[in-house]
């Protein structure tokens, strides 16, 4: 397993124990490493942002570590205003939001909205998130780019990683220039060493050990990059992997660490988390049904760019709130099931709708 994924699991593992032992629940012997249903996304630090490639990619159906994103319909169909309705919790506000979004999807106004009108939105919100990324990959690119050359040599990159961690930035850059003993506790060491590791991957060829800033974009973004998201699926097979056949069964993509758990509270987490990744290996990723999964089939599930994975998006997201079952959706049918779409629950959902239509 990728280091950062291990020291994320065990961040996660100290954080779940706290909260049961403050819940006054009882001990749990060990906690599952990946529960999507449990897992809450930790906003990193500005520094960490700028100069760690992120967990979490928006728009990407699966996260760097193997869980399933939970805020992916959310992202795909607000794009950038995720954040205000994040941030909004006024429900008058956030429907009115809402509307707005509606009037947009229903791009031919027949006051509906098609599968292919979703489609439609869900590449757009797509394209957005991609130019975010962009955005700030700018601002990380300069903040380890030093001299301003254009290019970032894997030593550059080092010092400034480990001045964001507490080093002494001059230190350690006069101990590289001089191929001195760094003196790395082992856990940051490891993560240098994985970090190079995807260094050298982003390095498009011909291999020159310096990243341009459309390498860098990669390097911190993989879904940027063909060869990257190659990378990325790699490492997630590698790590579900039981057998070594390259090659992702149901119950290696659902198995849980070896643990018991003795509070039903937690149990019930773990049952939800086997469940939801049951159903989107069963209905989703496994596109031949064949009951495996490859590496092929699980880079086409990841590329957020697919088209078809768009329109199967789409009809899912109407299926799960298109109640009069015309395989459109109405206006009133996002709003009472606005929470699915927006992650905010909006009250009195129904009142005024077409006038304020």
């Amino acid at each position: 397993m990728a280091v950062w994924r291990k020291l994320w699991c065990r961040n996660l593992l100290a954080v779940s124990l706290l909260f049961y032992i403050l819940l006054h629940t009882i001990h749990v012997d060990a906690r599952p490493a990946n529960m999507s249903a449990a897992k809450e996304k930790a906003p990193a630090s500005k520094d960490d942002n700028e100069i760690l490639p992120p967990d979490h990619l928006n728009g990407v159906k699966m996260e760097m570590d193997g869980h399933l994103n939970k805020d992916f319909h959310q992202e795909v169909f607000l794009g950038k205003e995720i954040e205000e309705f994040e941030e909004d919790s006024e429900p008058r506000r956030n429907r009115k939001k809402l509307i707005d979004i509606f009037t947009k999807v229903d791009f031919n106004k027949d006051r509906s909205v098609s599968a292919k009108e979703m489609q439609r939105w869900i590449m757009e919100k797509t394209e957005e998130h991609f130019q975010e990324a962009m955005e700030e990959n700018k601002n990380s690119f300069h903040a380890v780019d030093p001299d301003g050359d254009g290019h970032v040599t894997w030593d550059e990159y080092r010092v400034k990683f480990l001045a964001s961690k507490g080093f002494d930035e001059k230190e350690i850059a006069e101990k590289i220039k001089n191929n001195q003993d760094l003196k790395l506790d082992e856990e940051t060491q490891e993560v240098l060493e994985s970090l190079k590791d995807r260094w050298f991957q982003a390095d498009n060829p011909p291999a020159d050990q310096l990243l341009n800033e459309q390498e860098f974009l990669s390097f911190l973004h993989p879904e940027h990059s063909r060869g990257m998201l190659k990378y990325m699926v790699k490492e997630i097979v590698r790590d579900l992997d039981q057998d070594g056949d390259k090659k992702l069964t149901l119950s290696e993509f659902i198995s849980l660490p070896v643990g018991t758990v003795e509070n039903q509270q937690a149990q019930d987490i773990d049952d939800d988390w086997v469940r939801e990744r049951k159903k989107e290996f069963e209905d989703v990723i496994d596109s031949d049904r064949n009951g495996i999964v490859t590496m092929e089939e699980l880079e086409e599930y990841m590329d957020p760019m697919n088209e078809h994975n768009a329109l199967n998006e789409a009809k899912q997201m109407i299926a799960v709130a298109d109640e009069n079952q015309n395989h459109n959706l109405e206006l009133d049918e996002i709003l009472k099931y606005s929470e699915y779409f927006t992650g905010s629950k909006l009250m009195d959902y129904a009142r005024n709708v077409h006038e304020e239509f």
